[in-house]
């Protein structure tokens, strides 16, 4: 089946295909702090890396198969950023502006359980709401959408944080309550205790 020249280019691209997903997956998640689970992945990585090169190599004089090994390289990256993309790992820092401190922007986001602080700032225009909201990835587009459904000239910027520490909604993230309804707690009976009767006649500070 290998002596097939077109058997041989389409072997070659998959392989690199994979390793290179595989290979952009593992430095995702190396830098994401995963560093087990990338350990665990570049183990299939390196054997797959060690098949398609080899294959090459043994077919050098194959110009084809050298094209299709950088095709396969490139494609592999693109599949790669592709599939972190759906995985979403990490966290997003958001910062928003907004022209109408008047809105109840604040209360309305930390309702859907993302952590938001938020001060009051001067523009160039006036007055402004800003706000530092911390979401995770998955959650990313839904946030803006809630944004721009509450103001939609808000000024909206995000970047990605390296380390995150301390606060009650990391501790809500962990323990996996974050964007679940909350329920209202039902109040226990507790015993009533009766004042003593103040007759019409008694006086503050008499028996």
């Amino acid at each position: 089946m290998l002596s097939n020249a077109f058997v041989m280019v389409a072997i070659i691209f998959v392989i690199n295909v994979v390793y290179v997903t595989l290979s952009t997956i593992r430095m995702i998640l190396t830098l994401k702090g995963r560093r087990y689970i990338a350990a665990f992945v570049s183990m299939f990585e390196i054997v797959i890396y060690v098949v398609g090169l080899g294959l090459v190599l043994d077919n050098l004089n194959e110009i084809q198969n050298l094209v299709a090994y950088a095709i396969g390289f490139g494609t592999g990256v693109i599949v790669g950023t592709k599939i972190e993309e759906k995985l979403a790992l990490g966290y997003i820092t958001v910062n928003v502006v907004s022209s109408n401190p008047d809105l109840k922007f604040t209360r309305k986001i930390r309702e859907k359980g993302y952590g938001v602080t938020s001060w009051s700032s001067y523009g160039m225009d006036g007055d402004r709401l800003s706000m530092q909201i911390l979401t995770p990835r998955k959650y990313e587009l839904r946030l803006y959408e809630m944004i721009k459904e509450i103001d939609p000239k808000a000024f909206i910027i995000s970047y990605e944080p390296k380390q995150i520490y301390g606060g009650f909604w990391v501790k809500q993230v962990r323990k996996g309550s974050l964007m679940k309804p909350k329920k209202k707690k039902v109040s226990e009976d507790k015993p009533v205790v009766q004042q003593p009767d103040v007759g019409p006649e008694s006086k503050p500070g008499e028996k």
